[in-house]
């Protein structure tokens, strides 16, 4: 299912970058945009997971730079039957962590230096047992294509601005301004849909995954608690929109009418849920 979706995103970054070529430049601009998208869906798979890390100025780490936190990771990937990930560490005060990769053998695990000082040990493997039942369940890629595309979605919505106001007239780019206000309409809402389909189920999912794998739900719950306010106080440094998804709670605040198109679900449904699986 997984494989599916991920050829359904890369599938749908081609579609878009062609239309967009259309509009701004008929079919000259079509071909250019083929070339381009099969570009871009070659460097989400292969270098996507790369890309976030570098956003975030994540560094990686091992047994003799950060014992402690790398011997918690090793321990469980073990429990749940894992390879041994990548580790890397955000040097940000704010709680987070988020996991990334095309593949369990190719999944990094990144946390910020905030999450290790603000959280028990019991939490703190609650939320990296999250990341790893995200690697367990093949979300990694999906999520990083997915940042991809909600990046490229938005530059295509500020292209298509251009094109509103500029709009070629001629007869190989028909209706190009028109186009363009479409797009600029539609863009920042596809983007918003995509990355609530993509994260909000499979965060649920997760959640029972890393209780089950740390063996403390309440643990979790209580970690959630914590990050959530770290973030609503101050949001994690170079916080991207494209990316907010792959947190473990959104990194960008949000409040009023914007919650309802989060990427999470809410952090209080995910609490309750955990502590029902507690009791």
């Amino acid at each position: 299912m997984n494989a599916v979706k991920t050829a359904f995103l890369m599938a749908l970054m081609m579609g878009l970058f062609l239309l967009i070529g259309y509009l701004l430049g008929g079919n000259t601009g079509l071909t250019i945009a083929l070339v381009f998208s099969i570009i871009m869906n070659f460097g989400s798979f292969w270098f996507s997971d790369k890309i976030v890390l570098a956003i975030y100025r994540a560094k990686q780490v091992n047994r003799e730079t950060a014992p402690k936190f790398y011997d918690m990771v090793e321990r469980l990937a073990k429990q749940a039957n894992l390879p041994m990930p990548k580790v890397y560490l955000i040097n940000d005060p704010t709680p987070n962590a988020f996991a990334t990769g095309r593949s369990p053998k190719k999944a990094a695990v990144a946390a910020t230096t905030g999450i290790l000082q603000g959280l028990s040990n019991d939490e703190l493997a609650g939320v990296m047992a999250h990341e790893l039942a995200h690697v367990k369940h093949r979300d990694t890629l999906i999520g990083t294509i997915a940042a991809t595309l909600v990046g490229s979605i938005s530059y295509i919505a500020h292209m298509a601005g251009w094109i509103f106001m500029f709009g070629r007239g001629d007869d190989d780019s028909p209706g190009a301004g028109i186009g363009g206000l479409v797009l600029l309409i539609l863009s920042p809402i596809l983007a918003m849909l995509l990355q609530m389909a993509i994260s909000r189920s499979r965060e649920f999912a997760a959640d029972r995954g890393g209780a089950e794998i740390s063996g403390g739900p309440l643990a979790l719950a209580s970690a959630l608690q914590k990050i959530s306010r770290g973030n609503q106080l101050k949001p994690v440094n170079h916080s991207e929109p494209a990316s907010a998804h792959m947190f473990i709670v959104n990194p960008l605040r949000g409040g009023g009418i914007s919650k309802l198109f989060s990427t999470h679900p809410p952090t209080e449904e995910r609490i309750k849920r955990l502590n029902a699986m507690a009791r």
